[in-house]
């Protein structure tokens, strides 16, 4: 078991690679909205000369903002929580998949094994199936080694014109 200096010293490790993935795929903004799992990586994408973090008070504020970006030639990620991702399926069906707009979406893997945080059980149970259901391609990451598959996710995106997504577990962030 991990003492919580470790931990920190772990998590901050993590923020740190996440963000050289993203600087790494061409990523300058990243729009997010708070999550107690991933605050310690929107500090380092806060304090990261590299991105221009623009803290939303909607996920359909991330989507557009995002969605503008690409329009003007510029690099983008979305990172959010589960139940936030949930509240804008409309804007990524209306938006992405109707002007084949891509993103790379970051997002934690709530209510899944190892969250003990009963609110979240519905977001594990319906994220996946929703991801499913609107066809929007995604990958679970849980360890440090398979964090190269933001940037696949990245690439990806861009070449289907459409959205892709990084689930983020809590074994990976915490």
């Amino acid at each position: 078991m991990m003492d919580e200096a470790g931990g920190a010293v772990k998590r901050a490790e993590i923020a740190r690679r996440i963000a050289d993935e993203l600087a790494g795929c061409g990523v300058k903004l990243v729009a997010s909205l708070p999550d107690n799992w991933i605050s310690g990586l929107i500090t380092q994408i806060q304090g990261d000369e590299r991105f221009r973090h623009v803290p939303v008070n909607r996920e359909e504020s991330a989507i557009g903002l995002c969605a503008g970006a690409y329009m003007g030639g510029v690099g983008s990620a979305a990172l959010m929580g589960a139940s936030g991702f949930m509240t804008c399926i409309y804007a990524i069906t209306k938006i992405n998949y109707s002007y084949e707009v891509p993103l790379l979406l970051l997002m934690t893997l709530r209510g899944a094994f190892g969250d003990r945080h009963k609110h979240h059980i519905s977001n594990g149970l319906y994220l996946e199936p929703v991801l499913k259901a609107i066809d929007l391609p995604y990958v679970i990451v849980s360890r440090g080694e398979e964090l190269g598959a933001i940037g696949r996710a990245y690439e990806h995106s861009r070449t289907f014109a459409r959205p892709a997504a990084v689930l983020l577990t809590r074994e990976l962030l915490r």
